[in-house]
């Protein structure tokens, strides 16, 4: 029985981290692109799919949670029985601690991401000054001559 309930919160787990990285596909794509070149912004984003993949699955399969069912807690208690109640409890568990975990990994990128946004932005709003100053005091410039 602890198998088949190790292979469910697998599957559920799956099925979960799946959706969650198809609605996110897109938003994840269009940043990356926007701070990154076209090749790499690609590569990143398989990484960054592949790690919600990884988060997901091990934040809704939770192994320590789940050894409860093949070993007893004390020398003087019983071992867990595996009943309907469980297996509700266990796979709604499942569902919330793959999205628990896929959101925490998700705020964690968007804050990244957006910290190097506006790095990107104050170095080319900086060096697109520093242009425009110098494109300004050149002698053949009509700005710089009246």
């Amino acid at each position: 029985m602890f198998i088949t309930l190790l292979a469910v919160t697998f599957l559920i787990a799956l099925i979960v981290t799946f959706i969650v990285a198809r609605i996110f596909q897109g938003a994840i794509g269009g940043i990356l692109e926007r701070i990154f070149a076209d090749k790499i912004s690609a590569a990143w984003q398989r990484y960054v799919t592949f790690a919600i993949y990884v988060v997901g699955i091990s934040g809704g399969v939770r192994i320590w949670d789940l050894e409860k069912y093949i070993s007893p807690h004390g020398p003087n208690e019983p071992q867990l029985v595996l009943n309907r109640d469980r297996w509700v409890l266990e796979v709604y568990r499942t569902i919330i601690e793959t999205l628990q975990s896929t959101a925490w990994l998700l705020l964690v990128f968007f804050l990244i991401t957006l910290v190097a946004y506006m790095i990107l932005r104050i170095v080319t709003k900086a060096t697109g000054q520093s242009e425009q100053s110098s494109s300004a005091a050149q002698p053949g410039n009509v700005a710089s001559r009246s």
